[in-house]
């Protein structure tokens, strides 16, 4: 009886996960692989995954104040060592799409704690970032940040 079950969750999940892939790939529509980057932003922030933030910027990454590629990957890793809990959401997402190039503007809504109930920190901010094709991947070329609160 197990080995049906397994079979039939395979026929029904393996088909739904190889459309999802394919809907991310390299065919799928300009707007659909930066919405598609963006989501896997908001899960490496959440997954507190400082490697996996730098892999999605631009090599000439830039942000506020001179802060560069290398700046922005220490700054994670700091923040996920202070906070064991990091929770983002992102709401008005607003996408500006050049070929070959995009401006995505949003208002994050970023957490912090030490796994209690409530966050030690919170901070709503006005964002907009700069993204650029390379290779037929979306990278992060520039991040401006306002706190809001």
């Amino acid at each position: 009886m197990g080995a049906l079950v397994v079979r039939v969750l395979r026929a029904m999940w393996l088909p739904a996960l190889l459309a999802l892939l394919a809907a991310c790939g390299p065919s799928a529509p300009p707007e659909q692989r930066l919405r598609a980057a963006m989501e896997q932003l908001q899960g490496s922030i959440e997954k507190r995954d400082a490697s996996a933030i730098d892999a999605q910027l631009s090599k000439d990454f830039v942000g506020p104040d001179g802060l560069d590629r290398a700046s922005a990957r220490r700054l994670a890793a700091a923040s996920f060592l202070r906070y064991r809990d990091v929770g983002i959401k992102i709401v008005g997402l607003q996408v500006n799409l050049q070929p070959g190039h995009a401006t995505v503007r949003f208002n994050a809504a970023l957490s912090g704690g030490s796994g209690q109930v409530l966050p030690d920190a919170a901070q709503l901010y006005e964002v907009q970032t700069g993204w650029r094709e390379e290779d037929g991947e979306w990278r992060m070329t520039s991040a401006q940040w306002t706190p809001r609160l």
